[in-house]
């Protein structure tokens, strides 16, 4: 079903109330990485720029629901939308105090400060709806929570579309799930098959290649016969993995597996790190990132690739000198003529930390969010806004 965006509407003169993700994180009360922030700032400028006045909700850690706490406070946000839409951003605690006239923002206080955000109470949620005149759902790092701002409220709202950056979003996991260029590729990391194994399965069925990695790949050699030390490997789930690994050879998909490996006693700074066969890890060591030769195969492969979606790192990245593998896969990826896709928090954090952010084709703000989308999950702000869609 199509979706209602904010383009679509004629805002001038009305409030507009925009759910957005600025769940930034934090560290003696001073944000350290603004990205969201500035995610969210074109969307606010648009609807000011088109005649609104806009009222920002967002969430902000986990503080204990209903309860004001100090140290879960958006003021810092505020005081960064003040920079950047060079104007002022009040922080308002009370649903009554979030009133606005053309050209003004505020930002109410953490939505989790109000009971019932997260069991989605309609009470709430129709208090949130009112509180403009359109809802805009804006927020793709919480449209996988089915919350009084990002579900209830969307269905309850006089009008509601999506916003930019949520629109954005969806866009190009469409271009990758559903009107891919082929060959279709993923890479998909990180340290547990338990959490990606709905991921696998789905991406399977879709993709031409499958690429797994970090904690992941381990449990797969293990399937495939090979012994992993004292690396971290989910011995209940080499089954699963076997499954996997048949049923892509019987469709006819690649599942290449690492052919060399860097090992080391700890996932520690400064350990003496060896690169060695994928079949030569000694039983007193661990694996911690991909080597060289399987850099440069699973590079030719994605050379191939017209889409490319990454979900991820293949090594421990955070700690010298395991990124070997992750900065090399990000540099072919960055260098690829695929559109490539890259969700998840630390696959972004890895790009972003190799300043390849500009060379990616999209770079996804919602880690839980993205995930879902390519298990194939409905998200429940994406249902209310297709239930909006014909309004």
């Amino acid at each position: 079903m199509p979706i209602k965006t904010m383009n679509d509407l004629n805002l001038q003169g009305k409030t507009v109330v925009v759910r957005q993700d600025l769940n930034v994180p934090m560290k003696d009360g001073k944000i350290t990485n603004d990205k969201r922030i500035r995610a969210a700032f074109p969307t606010l400028q648009l609807a000011l720029d088109k005649g609104a006045g806009v009222i920002v909700l967002s969430h902000l850690g986990r503080p204990v629901e209903g309860q004001y706490d100090e140290q879960f406070s958006l003021k810092p946000v505020a005081a960064r939308l003040e920079e950047l839409l060079k104007r002022e951003v009040p922080v308002v605690r009370e649903l009554a105090e979030a009133r606005v006239s053309p050209g003004q923002c505020v930002l109410l206080e953490n939505i989790r400060f109000f009971k019932g955000e997260t069991k989605n109470d309609q009470t709430l949620a129709a208090a949130l709806a009112k509180l403009g005149d359109v809802y805009v759902m804006d927020a793709f790092g919480a449209a996988h929570r089915a919350h009084s701002s990002t579900e209830g409220a969307v269905r309850l709202a006089a009008q509601a579309c999506a916003g930019p950056l949520m629109a954005a979003e969806l866009a190009a996991f469409d271009k990758v799930l559903d009107k891919p260029r082929r060959p279709l590729a993923a890479v998909i990391g990180g340290s547990k098959v338990s959490t990606k194994l709905a991921l696998l399965n789905n991406l399977l069925d879709k993709v031409d290649a499958l690429i797994v990695g970090g904690g992941i790949a381990n449990t797969f050699l293990a399937a495939a016969g090979y012994a992993v030390g004292t690396s971290l490997c989910e011995n209940d789930l080499i089954g699963e993995a076997k499954k996997i690994m048949e049923r892509a050879k019987a469709l006819g998909k690649q599942l290449p597996l690492p052919v060399d490996v860097v090992t080391a006693p700890a996932l520690a700074p400064g350990q003496k790190a060896v690169t060695r066969k994928a079949e030569a890890t000694p039983a007193d060591e661990m694996i911690l990132d991909i080597g060289p030769e399987t850099v440069a195969l699973y590079a030719q492969l994605l050379d191939k690739a017209a889409t490319v979606v990454w979900n991820g790192p293949v090594g421990a990245f955070e700690t010298y000198p395991f990124g070997a593998g992750t900065k090399a896969l990000a540099g072919a990826l960055a260098d690829s003529k695929a559109f490539v896709v890259v969700g998840g928090g630390d696959s972004v954090a890895a790009v972003e930390s190799y300043g390849l952010e500009d060379k990616m084709g999209y770079i996804s703000t919602g880690g839980g969010a993205s995930l879902e989308l390519l298990e194939g999950k409905i998200l429940p702000s994406v249902a209310a806004l297709e239930a909006r869609g014909c309004d």
